[in-house]
Order: structure tokens, then sequence, then C-alpha cells
């Protein structure tokens, strides 16, 4: 197991950079950089005055590089601001600064947010943790119990109803859930039940301690639910499947023979095995609402989290926490696949992944 720990971990060190490369690549094909919103910005802020020299559509070619709408400017002000950006260095050389910054984990500065791209991420995560961590728990807790009646009950009438509810929620995602809460429950047609923004109230450091628990929650009760509503058909039936994978078997056949109870039958010998899938998925269920599901229901609610500070950087170009925040995913990302692989040999000491290699 320690050999495959340490081939696995080895693995990661290509894997992550090949995917900083090939998205490097990506964005030098991506129009509108930070360099052409700066000229935006200027355009747009003095354009009447800078447009002299220039017509409609002109473009000012600095250093080899051909910027739309910087008609009039000083050519040594773009030169100063591709110098600000990193741009006045070939693409290869700013990759390679890239990567020799992030193998010694140094994200560099935010473009427009004037803070370290590892303050803001250490500064964001926790809204995402909460975010992901209470969505996770909740859809096991109601995945879990509904998953082990679905295959007792399996073929019944509220296996069949109970499947009607799942495809909705297998098929439409969490953000569109997020969008119908948001309409029902706070304000947009019907209920204002519950907030619409943020993690907390204004007042919050103001209210006591009951009040402010009840105040977080009741802000995170949206949010949680858009996401449990969208991520609970896949552990539900993961976990129907794998139960009924385990009452098909001998030894189930055998226990009920030796006049076992079905209770004990189920929860006595079934239950471990069934729940081995289901367990150790927990840490890439966990990984996969931090990151994916709840982008989108950030946006949305306004909680200012990882998923949100993406979304902007992308939008504004802010390469730093762009790549930043690429690379933190991935590497969490895989060192997560990484502990969900580990944790079968916990669940199942039976599991032997070096023996899988020979």
């Amino acid at each position: 197991m320690l050999a495959y720990t340490l081939r696995r971990l080895l693995l990661i060190i290509p894997t992550l950079f090949g995917i900083l490369i090939i998205n490097f690549l990506i964005i030098q094909a991506a129009p509108g950089g930070p360099v052409e919103q700066a000229i935006a910005k200027l355009e747009g802020f003095d354009g009447a005055t800078r447009r002299i020299g220039g017509g409609e559509g002109a473009e000012l070619s600095v250093g080899g590089s051909h910027y739309r709408g910087a008609q009039g400017l000083d050519p040594a002000l773009i030169a100063e601001i591709e110098r600000q950006y990193g741009f006045d260095k070939p693409a290869p050389e700013r990759l390679w600064i890239m990567l020799k910054h992030y193998a010694r984990f140094d994200f560099g500065e935010s473009f427009f947010r004037n803070a370290s791209v590892t303050q803001l991420i250490l500064e964001k995560m926790p809204v995402s943790i909460t975010l992901g961590l209470w969505s996770t728990l909740i859809m096991y807790l109601v995945s879990i119990p509904l998953g082990i009646a679905k295959a007792t009950r399996h073929g019944s009438h509220f296996d069949v109803w109970t499947s009607s509810a799942i495809i909705v929620g297998y098929a439409v995602p969490a953000f569109l859930f997020a969008i119908l809460l948001i309409v029902l429950f706070a304000g947009g047609s019907y209920f204002d039940w519950f907030p619409l923004r943020g993690l907390t109230s204004n007042n919050f450091s103001e209210l006591s301690l009951p009040g402010k628990v009840l105040d977080y929650f009741w802000h995170l009760a949206l949010p949680v639910t858009a996401l449990v509503i969208g991520n609970f058909a896949t552990m539900t039936l993961l976990t129907k499947n794998s139960f009924l994978d385990e009452i098909g078997k001998q030894y189930v056949i055998t226990a009920k023979a030796k006049g076992l109870s079905p209770r004990r039958v189920l929860y006595g010998h079934v239950f471990r095995n069934a729940m081995l899938l289901v367990v150790a998925g927990f840490p890439s269920a966990f990984i996969g609402i931090f990151f994916t599901g709840s982008l989108l229901v950030e946006v949305i609610f306004s909680l200012d989290g990882l998923g949100l500070m993406s979304f902007e950087a992308a939008i504004n170009r802010d390469y730093p926490v762009v790549f930043g925040t690429l690379f933190i995913f991935t590497l969490l990302g895989l060192l997560v696949k990484l502990i969900g692989d580990l944790t079968y040999t916990l669940v199942d000491p039976r599991i032997d992944f070096d023996s899988r290699q020979h």
C-alpha cells in the first residue's frame, strides 16, 4: 500500500502541471485579456480626448501586439500596462515563470483585488467548505436511508414514486433549483421567508450566540437545499444498487435460511459490504459539491466563496486568481481521489491495490 501511495503521489506532479499547461495555452487564444481590459477602461474614462490620430476600429501595435480600441494611447503607456501584467514577455517565458512559482506554491498577486492569491483563497475557502460540508452531510443523511428503503422495497409503489423524484433531481441541475427556491421563498413571486444573499445578516455581530446560530442556518437553508436536491439522486441510486447487489448473494440466502430476522440480515450482514462504495465515495462527493456544484449556487445567492471568486476572476481575466484556484482545485481533487481509493482499504481490508499492479 505504501508503494502504491507513493506512485500515486508522484503521478500527481505531471498531471497537475500538464493541466496547468493546457489551460495556459487555451487562455492565450482567449480574447479580452487584462491588457485589453485596462485599455478599454482608459478609453471609457477618457475616450473623447484619446482618440486623436486614430479612426474607428484602429489598432495600436506595441511590442508586436495589437490591441483594438487603443486609438491614440501613448505607446509607452501600453508598454507599461503590459509590464504591469507581465505581458511584456513572450508566452513560453511567462509559462516557465508561472510553473517555477507554482512549484513553490507562490501564486502571485491578483491583478484587480490588491491582495495575494493565497490570501484571497484562504479568505474565501471557509464559505465554500461550509456550503460543501453541510450539503454533503445532509445529502448522505437523505440518500442512504432512501436508498436502503428503495432496495428493500424494490418494485413497490414506494420505489416507483421515489424514482420519479430521483429522475427530476438527476435531470435538473442545482442552480435551476436555486432559482426556483428564490422565486418561491426568497421574495421572488410568492413568499419572502429567506434572505436572498450572503451567509449572515448585517447585524450578525450584535446577535446573541443562539441568534447567530439561527441566522447562520437561516441564510444557509436555500443554497444547501438547492445543492442537496440537485445532487442526492446519484448517491441514492448508488446506495440502492449496492444493497440490491449484496441482497442477492449466497451468504444472505444462507443467513435467511438460518432463521435470522430480515432486519438482522440487512444491518448485521449486508450493511457493511453494501456501504463500501458509499462510504468510500464520501471524499469525492464532498469535493464534487465543494468545487463544481456550489459555483453557480454561490453566484446566485451572492455567497462570497471560492466559486464566486473564481467566476469573477474568469470574467475579469484576473489570471493569477484563475490559475491559482485552478492549481488548488486540481491538487485537492487529485489528493481526494487518492484518499477515496485508500478509504476502500479502510472499509474493506481485503482490497489490495498493490496486487492489481502485477
